[in-house]
């Protein structure tokens, strides 16, 4: 959406695709998730987010970004989502003719064909979650997503994971008074937990509300049951429901369809010019978190707003260029 905006303000034109509903990324956090940041930090179009607290909730975002949507009149497709994009040829046969690369692109989508002169890949992280790859994994009873923690109230619940999106699931559900298991791969819980909750967690397991195995990992699910490696051995709890909140990735296959380059290691960054953005192949853009690759705690709403300025202000370059 910042991006559109930048392009709007430019005079360009331009389309939003999006595969789900309008911040999509967004609606699918926990219902009750509150931000790190504060609103101003994630202001988008020079348009006030005017917060009930000192850090906006998901709903107040929600709703900040729709008004946003309405109030700009952003041209946006909802639940349409890109199949392909390939080379759609020279897009200006006389700056072909002065060696200048200049090609459109067809994107194809589950409605529509169109072709665009620049593509701006703007697609997070929160699409494609890390597998636990073990026998069980594909029951009913777990889930990579945690929503609303009255679901799970009086039940046995089985937590994965020690970072933020762990700890919320595993502090809401208890509250509402769900039997709460964490397993926990390293020593201590997360320290990028918000500083908020962190305190909170660490006390209820101290206390012994919240059951934590650490330094264990979870090696079979079942019906009724799961197993886990502790370092006293294997235990086996019984359980109704697990939440892997195991951290998610970006989808660099698609990126590597588009041709870009991707370093040769656990990172997998994207390669692009740090100032405009643009990735090895010509007038092909990304922006927000997609940037880090696999790290994804590296930038978020907040520090990758300035990604669409830049973008937008080297498009218009070439555009007057042209």
């Amino acid at each position: 959406m910042a991006c559109a905006l930048e392009a709007k303000k430019a005079g360009l034109d331009y389309l939003i695709l999006e595969k789900g509903c309008l911040v999509n990324s967004l609606y699918n956090y926990p219902v009750n998730m509150t931000f790190f940041s504060t609103s101003e930090r994630l202001e988008i179009g020079g348009i006030p987010f005017v917060s009930n607290n000192a850090k906006p909730n998901r709903a107040e975002a929600l709703e900040y970004y729709r008004r946003v949507a309405v109030s700009t009149h952003v041209n946006i497709h909802l639940f349409e989502k890109v199949i392909d994009v390939k080379d759609g040829g020279i897009a200006n046969k006389e700056q072909a003719a002065r060696n200048e690369e200049s090609r459109t692109y067809k994107v194809t989508t589950n409605k529509n064909d169109y072709t665009a002169d620049h593509l701006i890949i703007a697609t997070g992280f929160y699409d494609i979650p890390y597998l636990l790859n073990i026998p069980g994994e594909d029951l009913s009873k777990v889930t990579h997503y945690y929503k609303d923690p009255h679901f799970y109230a009086f039940e046995k619940v089985l937590v994965i994971g020690a970072n933020n999106s762990a700890v919320d699931a595993a502090l809401e559900t208890w509250r509402k008074g769900a039997e709460v298991t964490m397993v926990i791969r390293g020593h201590q819980i997360g320290e990028r937990v918000k500083y908020w909750v962190r305190p909170d967690i660490v006390n209820r397991i101290n206390e012994g509300s919240i059951k934590a195995y650490f330094n264990s990992i979870v090696k079979e699910i079942r019906a009724d049951e799961v197993d886990i490696q502790t370092p006293e051995g294997l235990t086996t709890v019984k359980n109704n429901w697990v939440l892997a909140m195991t951290g998610y990735q970006p989808n660099l296959d698609f990126l590597r369809k588009l041709g870009i380059h991707l370093s040769n290691d656990d990172v997998m960054k994207p390669a692009y010019d740090e100032y405009s953005y643009e990735t090895n192949v010509k007038n092909v853009f990304i922006a927000g978190v997609i940037c880090g690759g696999m790290n994804t705690h590296r930038l978020f709403i907040e520090n990758s707003r300035e990604h669409a300025e830049r973008i937008i202000q080297t498009i218009k370059a070439r555009k007057r260029a042209a």
